[in-house]
């Protein structure tokens, strides 16, 4: 009797969730959610609720993870604006379109028969009847014309800059930092977040795709005092640095490193400048943080509240000294590593997930959310089915750095091969900081083959309108002594 009521109340709880499935997708049909999708230039992940640097201050982004799920474990598909925001928008795998440096919205689609005919992320949605809006920084410049029905553009350059550099004044790079302006309504992003806002308490008479892209904590690390005052610096925190990190590294990895415009770790040890730089750095993210609840609160008054699919990430990581230098474009755990939330409409989930994921996810898991159908070129997967799921510890992401320069990391390995077919293995549950090169191990060699699996089948050539190869940027920056 027991066996056959267990058997009958199986049944009756699958024929419920169904229909509650049934009942979603009808009502996706009918009221379909809007996404509003904020994107943030150069965060890596010193965000409070991933733990990673101690002092980090971001109540805003906080709280939208603890409603949400945020993914501990994302990366970025390459370690600079250009190519990490081509995939994302594109749903391809840099590998797959050959662009691998930066390169200007404008350019996006020339010499390539596959960017031709890709169909960009906003793009898609529009397609599909939702109403989009953007502003800021959301593909490498803002976007390719036409992309967004109502655009709110991007204010030129990485500003406001005072008329003389404060710290650094190296060519190649926007680099410097320290307190300006003197408030919050002469930056950037302060208007960005101030027009999405204003586009949120609007009536839309559709379903919308709405992007806001913030410029900090990009270089120069330039924000009001107050933010600033957040971190003294002699309290700040400093990550750590191996002097000798280096010496099991192959000579690829070491020239793919160095950044001939960037400060030195061992410079900003020996000028006394590098708790002011973490300490800049930290400001900009407090900023930033700042006008995402700008948005949040707005979302939160706005009538559209609990129809609103809320996703936010990074376009890729940051080293702040730990590495031996300052900045991107590597392929370690620094670079790679960024925040990536989602938030689902009338729900406070205050998940985390540990598995080992890509922002290639992002346009296939919208589509999933929003009940629209499948992008079949889509190289991402959807990670809805990992909102009620245990996680796979055997899932790869993938990061790349130019034509066949690949870092993989599940959730225990990062794996790197390079275009010369130099090799680094790190296991991060004994080495989280990526100290200790184990490729020579012959014990793991099985783990690099299981790796080697997973590496990307097709590798184009550069892409016309890309900035430079490989060769050619360790050519331009060695000419760059500090």
């Amino acid at each position: 009797m027991f066996l056959k009521n267990t058997h009958l109340f199986s049944i009756l709880t699958i024929a419920l969730f169904s229909v509650l499935l049934s009942c979603k997708a009808n009502d996706q049909k009918t009221n379909p959610p809007n996404v509003l999708m904020i994107s943030i230039d150069d965060l890596n992940d010193w965000i409070g609720i991933l733990g990673v640097h101690p002092d980090a201050k971001t109540p805003n982004i906080d709280r939208l993870a603890s409603e949400g799920i945020l993914f501990t474990n994302a990366h970025c598909q390459a370690p600079i604006c250009g190519p990490s925001r081509a995939s994302i928008m594109s749903g391809l795998r840099p590998s797959t379109t050959g662009i691998y440096g930066q390169i200007k919205d404008q350019h996006l689609r020339n010499g390539s028969s596959v960017m031709e005919s890709v169909r960009f992320l906003p793009q898609y949605f529009q397609e599909h009847g939702y109403k989009t809006i953007g502003v800021g920084k959301i593909f490498h410049n803002h976007a390719p014309e036409g992309v967004f029905e109502v655009s709110g553009g991007r204010v030129g350059g990485f500003g406001p800059l005072p008329e003389k550099r404060m710290k650094w004044n190296k060519t190649g790079t926007s680099t410097d930092w320290g307190p300006y302006p003197d408030q919050d309504s002469l930056m950037h992003d302060f208007s960005y977040a101030q027009w999405t806002e204003k586009q949120l308490q609007e009536k839309h008479d559709r379903p919308f795709f709405m992007a806001v892209g913030f410029i900090r904590p990009h270089v120069p690390w330039y924000a009001p005092k107050e933010w600033f005052d957040l971190y003294p610096a002699d309290q700040v925190t400093l990550p750590s640095y191996w002097p000798n990190d280096f010496d099991d590294l192959p000579e690829i990895a070491k020239r793919i490193a160095f950044k001939g415009m960037m400060p030195t770790t061992d410079w900003a040890i020996e000028s006394g400048e590098w708790k002011n730089i973490v300490q800049a750095y930290l400001a900009c993210v407090s900023f930033v943080d700042h006008q995402v609840g700008v948005v949040l609160d707005a979302l939160e008054k706005s009538n559209y509240k609990n129809n609103t699919i809320v996703l936010l990430w990074s376009d890729h990581g940051y080293e702040l000294g730990e590495k031996g230098s300052f900045g991107k474009q590597t392929l370690w755990s620094e670079s790679t590593r960024v925040p990536l939330i989602f938030k689902l409409p009338g729900t406070k989930q205050n998940k985390k997930i540990d598995q080992a994921v890509e922002l290639l996810d992002i346009y296939p898991t919208l589509l999933d959310l929003t009940g629209l159908e499948e992008n079949l070129t889509n190289e991402g997967k959807s990670l809805v089915p990992l909102f009620e799921q245990r996680g796979d510890p055997s899932a790869v992401a993938i990061t790349t750095y130019g034509k066949n320069n690949h870092s993989l990391v599940n959730s225990q390995y990062r794996y790197i091969l390079y275009e010369d077919g130099a090799e680094e293995l790190y296991d991060l549950t004994s080495d989280p900081g990526e100290r200790n090169n184990l490729s020579q191990s012959i014990e793991l060699d099985a783990v690099k083959k299981s790796m080697q699996n997973h590496l990307p089948k097709i590798n184009l050539d550069w892409k016309e309108g890309s900035s430079h190869n490989i060769n050619e940027y360790f050519i331009e920056t060695s000419k760059q002594k500090l």
